[in-house]
């Protein structure tokens, strides 16, 4: 949904791959649409990897953005899956609709709410009731939910879109590309790759955004992102040429 300006409701964010910058993305898309005075929420359903001790993708997500409701759904000591993380801890998957309704009733008290993913869109989160998988892509149709797919920037990477745009195609699903993080140094093929995604492109987040200090990240999350997502970046062009 949108409201006239932006994207409103339930937004997946996923990603071509793991460690793409899906949870920066997330916090970006979260500091630019609260400067705009939306309510937001972020919601993960399935942490992996807790028994590290590291702060989890809603931990760092609300020291970057500070949204008005963070949430984790399930957390799993192994970084897996999160499927076969719970298999492996021994405790009960996450089912679909606890998700589905969980999300819903965040949408019920925000204009926007940030689901972000795991890995890839197919990654298997959970089960069914029936005892089938469920990936995210699932829970977006579930939703009704557009998607922000969180890409690389370098080589590779229009193969990955492109797949993971289409698999959302299939579904009907409506989705744009946000390039998680951008090199500051980009190369030859950093600029074609950019040409090629610019149709489906809703920002490009820099290369060590995450380290940023939380109130200059949220001051610049705008320049960032396109006004689909609260952003003030509207001229691929210029954008290149100020950062070139």
């Amino acid at each position: 949904m949108t409201n006239g300006n932006g994207w409103t409701g339930p937004v997946l964010v996923t990603g071509t791959d793991t460690e793409v910058g899906k949870t920066v993305v997330t916090a970006a898309i979260a500091a630019a649409a609260q400067a705009a005075g939306l309510r937001v929420a972020v919601v993960k359903p399935g942490q992996t990897g807790t028994a590290t001790g590291d702060p989890g993708d809603v931990d760092s997500v609300t020291r970057l953005a500070a949204p008005l409701t963070g949430r984790t759904l399930a957390s799993y000591p192994d970084p897996l899956a999160p499927l076969a993380a719970a298999r492996v801890a021994e405790v009960e998957p996450l089912e679909l609709y606890t998700a589905v309704d969980a999300v819903r009733e965040e949408a019920d008290k925000h204009d926007l709410v940030l689901v972000e993913g795991a890995g890839g869109l197919l990654v298997p989160m959970g089960l069914r009731p029936s005892g089938e998988p469920w990936t995210v892509a699932d829970l977006a149709v579930s939703l009704g939910a557009p998607a922000v797919v969180v890409a690389r920037a370098g080589l590779g990477t229009l193969n990955h879109t492109a797949l993971t745009l289409e698999a959302l195609e299939r579904r009907a699903i409506p989705a744009g590309v946000v390039i998680g993080a951008w090199p500051a140094e980009p190369e030859l093929v950093h600029w074609l790759n950019l040409s090629d995604l610019v149709p489906n492109l809703l920002g490009a987040v820099p290369t060590g955004a995450g380290g940023m200090d939380p109130g200059v990240f949220r001051r610049s999350a705008p320049g960032w992102l396109t006004p689909a997502l609260y952003g003030v970046l509207d001229d691929w062009r210029a954008w290149a040429e100020e950062i070139s």
